[in-house]
């Protein structure tokens, strides 16, 4: 019998059914990931047009764990902030994966890959985590296997233009590595001893995860003929959009509901964000809807709702 779990990372007590274990506020938090981490992939593109990818990634995920540190701090206590060692080595690890492994190489490969594009292939997470699972031992049903099974199908689709010249391919594999880090963070995060309250990992993941970023950064020789000033107001825009909504909000809502419903529950933000990514995508950077990304995306997010809804029911 699973249990919910508080703001406050305490248990709140046995969920007998899911009716009683999807409370409003999990809701609430859902509708802030589909909405906000859909477009987040448009912030991105903006983003990386005039920064570089791992340096301004870095620099907004440090920002935005050390905001997440003083709200706890300041809604809590600076007692809130406190971890052992075990809870913090596993939170440095979750935000290595989701961080650096997810959203860093999403970020690095949106400077060749449009960002509709890039959110479809993310979109294959929870299919990763199927995967993970059965690797671990468990057995998911034949009709979740047959959903992973068609949303590669959609991927194959998808990769297309990788394989034509029209994308770069090297983008197109790196979202792939990162969705399946990110999948396996998301698959680690519930199984490991995190700090109690879910905001105090979340604010020490974000923060180890973005100086990771900066390291890589550093190391691919991002600093070389750096000038801020070139940096256009939209860039500027867009990377303060992502540190406050996209970070501090949008990956705070995330890390809590890991902790606070079930997988498979937060799992279906996959399906509904290339939704929103893909529309913003071509609203406002005239990105160009070709018939792979059509049919491979129509495919991969229908995979996902049967792997979902499938998972749900069990």
């Amino acid at each position: 019998m699973s249990t919910s779990t508080s703001v406050d990372g305490k248990a709140a007590g046995p969920a007998t059914t899911p009716r009683s274990r999807i409370s409003g506020a999990v809701w609430a938090a859902l509708a802030l990931v589909y909405v906000v981490w859909g477009s987040t992939y448009l912030g991105i593109r903006i983003v990386v047009e005039t920064m570089p990818p791992f340096l301004s990634a870095g620099a907004r995920f440090i920002t935005a764990g050390l905001l997440l540190s003083a709200v706890v701090a300041w809604r809590y206590g600076p007692a809130a902030l406190r971890a052992t060692r075990t809870q913090l080595a596993s939170a440095a690890l979750v935000g290595l994966l989701l961080v650096l492994g997810g959203n860093g190489l999403v970020v690095l490969a949106e400077t060749s890959v449009p960002s509709g594009l890039a959110a479809l292939l993310v979109a294959a997470v929870p299919m990763w985590v199927v995967v993970l699972r059965a690797s671990s031992g468990d057995r998911p049903p034949l009709r979740t296997l047959a959903g992973v099974l068609v949303g590669l199908c959609g991927l194959a689709v998808l990769t297309s233009p990788g394989l034509s010249g029209s994308v770069r391919l090297s983008g197109v594999l790196m979202v792939l590595a990162g969705s399946v880090l990110w999948s396996l963070g998301s698959f680690s995060a519930p199984r490991l001893k995190l700090p109690d309250n879910p905001l105090t990992g979340s604010a020490y993941q974000m923060f180890v995860g973005g100086a990771a970023a900066v390291v890589v950064g550093l190391l691919r020789g991002e600093q070389h003929g750096l000038d801020p000033a070139a940096f256009s107001t939209a860039s500027w825009l867009a990377l303060g959009y992502l540190t406050v909504v996209g970070s501090l909000v949008g990956f705070t809502a995330y890390v809590w509901l890991l902790q606070a419903a079930p997988l498979s529950l937060v799992s279906t933000y996959a399906y509904v964000n290339p939704v929103v990514a893909v529309a913003l995508g071509t609203l406002i950077l005239d990105e160009a809807l070709t018939w792979q990304i059509l049919v491979g995306g129509a495919i991969v997010v229908a995979a996902v709702g049967v792997i979902v809804s499938t998972e749900r029911k069990k």
